[in-house]
């Protein structure tokens, strides 16, 4: 029955994926915490009812989720954090090391990346020849030489809020999947003359994501080791 309910609600260690990220987040107020919501959103509303919710129908893209919120965002002048609900080993620490390097550095955009030494199936993260960051390529996308770099793409990342609502009125979607791509918007910002950093605070453990049951397991077993240590 695991499958015939949204991934953020799928059971690990007791409680559903989106508890553990949402805890990871509790630093942040709730009421600005906006949860995009598409398929069966109605679980998730009913399991998490203090949070402001975002509807994605029909879903287009990781692009296509954050312009679903802009109903709650269009008036806010700040840095916003956009995180996945289907990542239960994502740290405080981390999503702050974010923010801060965000603020240290002035970057309009702030990519969060792991440094793995496995072939994951993850974006990669290219570097112009001064090291400063070139642009996000899917997985899928890759050369067989870009699919050596093994600084990988998390798939969170940290806003000035007004600049990336500006950037994803410029996204398209001509590619494989005919959708929306969260990870075009750094590139569209640093063209339009904006910095955007690369925060590496990420392990490879933190990204495991869920698609599979073989992941479930993995991540089940690190959340089982934390909540015994």
């Amino acid at each position: 029955e695991q499958n015939h309910m949204p991934k953020v609600m799928r059971m690990a260690a007791g409680h559903p994926l989106l508890h553990y990220v949402l805890d990871a987040l509790n630093f942040l107020p709730k009421d600005d915490t906006v949860i995009v919501a598409g398929y069966l959103r109605e679980e998730v509303m009913k399991a998490f009812p203090d949070y402001p919710y975002a509807v994605q129908d029909p879903q287009q893209g990781t692009g296509h989720a954050v312009q679903c919120a802009r109903a709650y965002l269009k008036d806010f002048d700040g840095t916003v954090l956009v995180c996945c609900g289907d990542m239960p080993l994502m740290r405080e620490r981390t999503y702050r090391a974010m923010f801060e390097a965000q603020e240290k550095e002035g970057n309009v955009c702030t990519i969060l990346a792991a440094v793995c030494t496995e072939d994951l199936p993850y974006g990669r993260i290219l570097r112009r020849a001064d090291g400063t960051f070139d642009r996000v390529v899917e997985d899928r996308d890759c050369t067989s030489e870009q699919k050596k770099i093994r600084e990988l793409n998390a798939g969170v990342y940290v806003f000035d809020c007004k600049k990336l609502f500006a950037a994803l009125g410029q996204l398209n979607n001509n590619n494989a999947q005919g959708e929306y791509y969260l990870t075009d918007v750094p590139k569209l910002l640093q063209d339009a003359g904006g910095r955007v950093g690369v925060c590496a605070a990420c392990t490879a453990e933190e990204m495991l994501g869920v698609n599979t049951p073989a992941q479930l397991q993995a991540v089940e077993e690190y959340l089982r080791e934390e909540q015994q240590a």
